[in-house]
């Protein structure tokens, strides 16, 4: 270890973008997209614009409600799938969460969702409780319809196949007759097998949380391009590692199980939440400082030999809740790294015993503490799993987003944890934290597939490489694609019906 870095004081380096003037927002160069997630926990709908001059993206609107709070089924509705939780959902009560959340997004942002709007891109976390492809159709099927109930025009949820599906505004800054969109987002592609079956099940929200983490980045002084790590801690555990090739690079890693619902099964011990569908999130406090004395660590480490972190077994179909296919993933050279609690969830009551008890004996504060060091002590695993596994190297850049890993005080114990694996001398300039990556990385998504984007200051390529979009035409002319006129290319392929709604 230097001595620079003895010296060196770790500072989390969090993304949190200013807010937009509404004037501004209206007349200059804003790309506003609307991402609708619905989530085993929250269903939100958050509402981006992003500069197109500069590439930066602003969070215009965050509209957040409770996805158990979804209407009851009706008389001779098919409840087709369940939260987490247990929460039953139907085809109706599902588009009409997300008509409901649309608007009042829109309304509290003062914008049209006929005129203002620019693109949708709809996904969902439900997918771990979810068996075959027709559910998953069905929930597909279910978001577009409540984006369409609320006014969503069907041109706004599918890519433009020729430069006159732009609006003239933004035609100057889309290279659709140069560059083709062929399923990479932002520099990186998925991981698919042979016979396009996912490798894990929310691998969508992977993506997004990926390359919203990449534009994130921007308001930091971390360049989060590839290779890079990610890892969003929502109640399930999503992300990737990518490699650090040109001009794309490709998904060696991934990220599934359990993520959030860990901390949500000790709060549902403690009598202060429901306890079937309580969440960490109904007594978050940011003005409580937590405690991380003897008591929380005790309890961490009680926590920590519950939680599994483990490169995925090939014999599994299900892992930490969510459906993967390690024989694909080997097909594809990807490594699946899991966490789980039990089998599929199996000790998740222990986790809520363990909470009961750390509140009796305690108090809020020790509660938080505690949650926050084992928030660390699983960022660490699964880097160190990466490390293990040779998809992680003091190359790869580390990206954190999620309320399990952004609340509270998680980051600066985060950074910790990662300065004890040795990989950097300065840590906190390889390491970053981001509000909203799954809602960045639709305003990435949204406008990778309408081939749009900031050559002077790209999300593409390499950690300190430049722009990529000479090497992108490039390709595209050695495969031929260049020559052929984009309006009459065939759509992207559609990815496997897991991938939560993307045309």
């Amino acid at each position: 270890m230097s001595f620079l870095h003895l010296i060196h004081e770790l500072k989390p380096r969090i993304s949190e973008s200013p807010k937009v003037n509404y004037l501004e927002l209206k007349n200059g160069p804003y790309y506003i997209v609307a991402s609708v997630e619905v989530g085993n926990t929250t269903t939100k709908c958050i509402l981006t614009a992003t500069d197109m001059d500069t590439g930066k993206t602003y969070i215009v609107d965050k509209t957040v409600k409770m996805t158990r709070d979804v209407r009851q089924p009706k008389f001779g509705e098919e409840v087709f799938a369940k939260t987490l939780n247990g929460t039953p959902l139907t085809r109706d009560s599902i588009a009409e969460l997300v008509r409901d959340t649309l608007i009042e997004s829109h309304n509290k942002a003062r914008l049209d969702i006929k005129t203002d709007l620019h693109f949708v891109v709809r996904s969902t976390g439900v997918v771990a409780e979810l068996d075959s492809p027709d559910q998953i159709g069905i929930f597909i099927q279910a978001l577009a319809q409540g984006c369409l109930m609320a006014g969503v025009p069907p041109r706004l949820m599918t890519p433009a196949m020729s430069i006159h599906n732009i609006i003239e505004k933004f035609r100057p800054y889309t290279l659709i007759d140069s560059v083709v969109f062929d399923g990479a987002v932002a520099s990186c592609y998925p991981p698919q097998g042979s016979t396009g079956i996912e490798v894990v099940a929310n691998e969508m929200e992977g993506e997004l949380a990926t390359a919203g983490i990449k534009e994130g980045s921007r308001w930091t002084d971390v360049d989060f391009r590839n290779p890079c790590l990610s890892l969003d801690f929502g109640t399930t555990l999503k992300g990737r590692v990518t490699s650090d090739e040109l001009p794309y690079a490709h998904t060696i890693g991934n990220f599934l199980g359990l993520a959030g619902a860990i901390h949500d099964a000790v709060v549902q011990g403690t009598g202060l939440v429901d306890r079937r569908t309580g969440a960490a999130l109904d007594i978050f406090n940011s003005g409580i400082e937590p405690d991380y004395g003897a008591d929380a660590k005790d309890y961490a480490k009680q926590i920590d030999d519950l939680v599994i972190i483990e490169k995925v077994p090939t014999s599994r179909v299900k892992y930490g809740l969510v459906p993967v296919n390690p024989g694909a993933a080997k097909q594809n050279n990807v490594v699946l790294i899991g966490c789980d609690v039990g089998v599929n969830g199996s000790d998740l009551v222990k986790l809520s015993e363990i909470g009961g008890e750390l509140y009796k004996s305690t108090d809020l504060k020790a509660l938080f503490g505690t949650l926050d060091i084992v928030s660390s002590h699983m960022v660490r695993r699964l880097v160190e799993a990466g490390i293990e596994e040779g998809i992680v190297s003091c190359k790869t850049a580390i990206g954190i987003t999620g309320r399990a890993g952004i609340s509270g005080n998680k980051p600066s114990r985060i950074l910790e944890e990662i300065d004890k694996l040795g990989l950097y001398d300065e840590p906190d300039k390889n390491v970053v934290f981001v509000d909203d990556g799954l809602a960045r990385g639709a305003a990435v998504m949204a406008r990778c597939m309408n081939s749009m984007g900031t050559p002077k200051n790209p999300l593409g390529g390499i950690r300190n490489g430049k722009c990529i979009l000479k090497q992108r035409m490039d390709k595209d002319s050695k495969t031929g694609r260049s020559s052929v006129s984009h309006a009459v290319r065939p759509a992207p392929k559609i990815r496997a019906v897991y991938k939560g709604g993307q045309a």
